[in-house]
């Protein structure tokens, strides 16, 4: 539990949660009730409310639509056994929007708006958090710039939100990814380790070519050379080579996942060896050919754990054993045990409401 500023609310009138089928439910499609929103001028951040999820009014001039002053976070609510509502690793998607805000020139959120304010929004709507096993309460912070303007230039307003949308799964089947050779996501010393809306637009057109060819996403490269992997589309990935578990280290081009960390710290708390460093498309490839890859999977918060079965690079598809992929299972297992509350919470990881 903890404390937070109450916020003023202003409560729908009328919830639209008995028009959502929970049985079905198509990622980012149906919406929460309620959205927290506060803005920015003047140089501070001004009172934060708690309103009916609904439209927004704006400037065709909005500085955002123009230079993409535009960042977001991903996170999750979940339903435990007895009914409550809890938040995993809330304060680490905090931390990592500030870092993005900065290497945008965007104003840090303080932490009572940012956690206050989302502990609030999901006490009032945890009817909207799924019950049903795999699904959750997927919650998305962001932040736009405001100004009306369309000179280049730091902005001087903005406006910092939060909407939530119950979610099933984001991937229903193993993935086939393709290693991209010809476009790049990001260059060193760009903005590839923050949530920048902009990455993922650029990040569109070359998956949408993998995807025309069949796969499911792409496992993105170095931009210098194309020998590096880096990450897969909307995850981190890794590799299980042998006994040691493989992903490629933090830096200015992948970005920071918390499932990225929350994997790798329950891998060392059971005595796996695990290495964080370059990974070539060359070490993969030959792992592959020996037999030495058992598995590789993806790791995000809107894919949590996503097995891969297939990985194409230079006209060659490299079919991964599908033996039930024990550690993938287990990981995920792991993670939902104390997400969902069946596991003691041994690394402080969840915000109980």
């Amino acid at each position: 539990m903890i404390d937070t500023i109450a916020f003023p609310v202003t409560r729908t009138s009328q919830s639209g949660i008995s028009k959502v089928d929970f049985d079905n439910l198509k990622f980012g499609a149906a919406f929460a009730d309620h959205m927290f929103v506060v803005d920015y001028k003047n140089g501070a951040w001004g009172q934060g409310e708690i309103i009916p999820y609904g439209p927004w009014s704006f400037e065709p001039s909005m500085a955002s639509l123009h230079y993409g002053q535009a960042i977001f976070e991903g996170l999750k609510a979940y339903k435990t056994e007895e009914g409550n509502a809890q938040i995993f690793r809330p304060s680490a998607n905090f931390e990592r929007f500030n870092q993005s805000a900065l290497r945008m020139s965007m104003p840090a959120i303080p932490e009572e708006i940012f956690m206050g304010g989302l502990a609030q929004l999901i006490q009032l709507d945890k009817q909207w958090v799924p019950a049903k096993a795999g699904s959750s309460l997927y919650i998305r912070p962001f932040m736009v710039s405001t100004d009306e303007f369309l000179g280049v230039r730091i902005a001087e307003t903005y406006r910092f939100a939060i909407i939530c949308s119950p979610v099933g799964q984001y991937y229903n089947e193993p993935l086939r990814v393709k290693v991209e050779k010809t476009f790049s996501r990001v260059a060193d010393g760009g903005s590839g380790n923050a949530k920048a809306a902009g990455n993922y637009a650029a990040a569109m057109y070359p998956t949408k070519l993998a995807q025309d060819q069949g796969f499911h996403q792409i496992l993105w490269t170095d931009a210098a050379t194309h020998s590096f992997i880096e990450e897969s589309g909307t995850m981190n990935v890794m590799f299980l080579i042998d006994d040691t578990l493989v992903t490629p280290s933090i830096g200015s081009t992948i970005l920071k996942g918390v499932t990225r960390d929350s994997v790798l710290t329950l891998a060392r708390d059971r005595g796996l060896k695990v290495e964080e460093r370059k990974v070539s498309v060359d070490e993969i490839i030959q792992a592959l050919k020996e037999g030495r890859l058992k598995e590789a999977f993806g790791a995000g918060t809107a894919a949590t754990i996503a097995p891969i079965a297939l990985i194409h690079c230079d006209g060659t598809d490299y079919q991964l054993p599908n033996e039930g992929r024990p550690f993938a299972t287990s990981i995920l297992k792991e993670l939902n045990n104390i997400r969902y509350g069946s596991a003691p919470d041994r690394f402080g990881w969840m915000l109980k409401l």
